[in-house]
């Protein structure tokens, strides 16, 4: 295995990491570490299972790590990310507006499957992506300013007090705004995280539970509906529940996937020694697919607990600095990350239906790394928003 892409990485992360020390030292100092191991870890991953699309991912790397510095780095004016919060409706309608060119020009590089991506030569763009992050920023500059009066009760119903309708307003739009992306992209990662990204930002600004369980009824609600009005749905869930039956057919990914963890037992194969190029776009969607077949349960824990510390240190930045757009924004950041690290992981694993998306760091693919360094950048600039006396060792 070439040494370059482990070279290259670690010069860029010691490059950015030096640059963060001089410029912004009172950001989190144990983010872009861990980013840098999951990164590793899937150039590790893509030089074994699709060496042709190393080359690329490395480019990605470099570019991330560049995109993170510019939005980390921001002009000392900026430092309270009022651009951000000031412009939330533009953000908004830039995304939405990218997204719904894919309803015209919309291609999957893969040649099928659901087109949710914008191409110019042989260069492709996921506007979902893009669209995840501006979502969370609309939603936290939205709640900072209305968590007072989402936050008072109105109408009683049974034990719960809900505010005046007006004020449900984004909750139901969220809903429904999920229940058309389910329906018109076929794109179920995209609206899980969407939703659950939004129940726990309304949650935190509010701290009413009432929401949670109003969104979490709308969702099964929608769910449902989705499983008896649309094919790919139903294909989905029937596959997850029981594959077996399809297991040469359309459940033969998740069937390989299974196979794949128990080849791997609790040490793993070791790395090159498994076989999880069995398993399809197993550089893509299943790329924990492979770190168990070839690593083991400890690999899989490692993983894991790495996504972990990396939601814990976005909470603790959130928690501690004083401006309520940016603690929601941290906590919003942070949701998508781990929520996303944990459906693509259940749904590996079989514990939840497979939704289609990325394993954030590990997986190939441009967009999903250059946004997931977007919001490590953003988590950065918030955790700098205030000076802590005792950072983990």
């Amino acid at each position: 295995m070439d040494l370059w892409p482990a070279a290259v990485l670690g010069g860029a992360s010691l490059a950015a990491w030096g640059v963060l020390r001089r410029w912004l030292p009172t950001g989190d100092p144990l983010l872009l570490p861990i980013a840098a191991l999951l990164c590793g870890l899937g150039l590790v991953l893509i030089a074994r299972l699709a060496p042709n699309f190393l080359a690329r991912q490395v480019l990605w790397v470099i570019l991330g790590l560049g995109v993170m510095l510019a939005v980390a780095l921001l002009p000392p004016a900026s430092h309270n990310l009022r651009w951000l919060r000031r412009y939330r409706y533009t953000w908004l309608t830039l995304g939405l507006l990218l997204l719904s060119l894919t309803l015209l020009f919309g291609v999957n590089p893969s040649g099928y499957g659901a087109r949710l991506w914008l191409g110019l030569s042989r260069v492709y763009f996921q506007p979902s992506e893009l669209l995840k992050v501006v979502m969370v920023v609309f939603l936290a500059s939205y709640l900072s300013e209305k968590r007072e009066l989402l936050a008072v009760g109105g109408t009683r119903i049974g034990p719960w007090r809900l505010p005046p309708l007006p004020h449900l307003g984004p909750l139901l739009l969220m809903w429904g705004f999920s229940v058309v992306l389910l329906g018109w992209q076929r794109d179920l990662g995209a609206a899980l995280l969407f939703f659950g990204t939004f129940l726990a930002m309304l949650y935190a600004a509010t701290g009413r539970e009432v929401y949670v369980w109003m969104g979490v009824g709308l969702f099964l609600i929608s769910a449902f509906a989705g499983y008896q009005l649309f094919d790919h749905v139903r294909l989905r869930v029937d596959a997850w529940w029981d594959p077996w039956p399809e297991a040469s057919g359309r459940a033969f990914q998740i069937v390989q996937s299974l196979l794949a963890f128990a080849a791997g037992g609790v040490l793993g194969q070791g790395i090159g020694q498994g076989y999880p190029t069995f398993i399809p776009v197993v550089h893509s969607d299943f790329a924990f697919a492979a770190v168990g077949e070839e690593m083991g349960l400890l690999g899989t824990l490692a993983v894991v607990a790495l996504f972990a510390i990396l939601v814990y240190r976005g909470f603790r930045a959130a928690l501690a600095v004083e401006n309520a757009f940016a603690a929601l924004l941290a906590v919003g950041l942070s949701t998508m990350l781990g929520l996303q690290a944990l459906v693509i992981m259940g749904g590996t694993l079989k514990v939840v239906p497979l939704t289609g998306v990325t394993l954030p760091f590990v997986s190939y693919g441009g967009s999903s790394l250059v946004m997931s360094f977007v919001v490590l950048g953003l988590l950065l600039r918030v955790s700098a928003m205030f000076v802590e006396t005792h950072y983990a060792k």
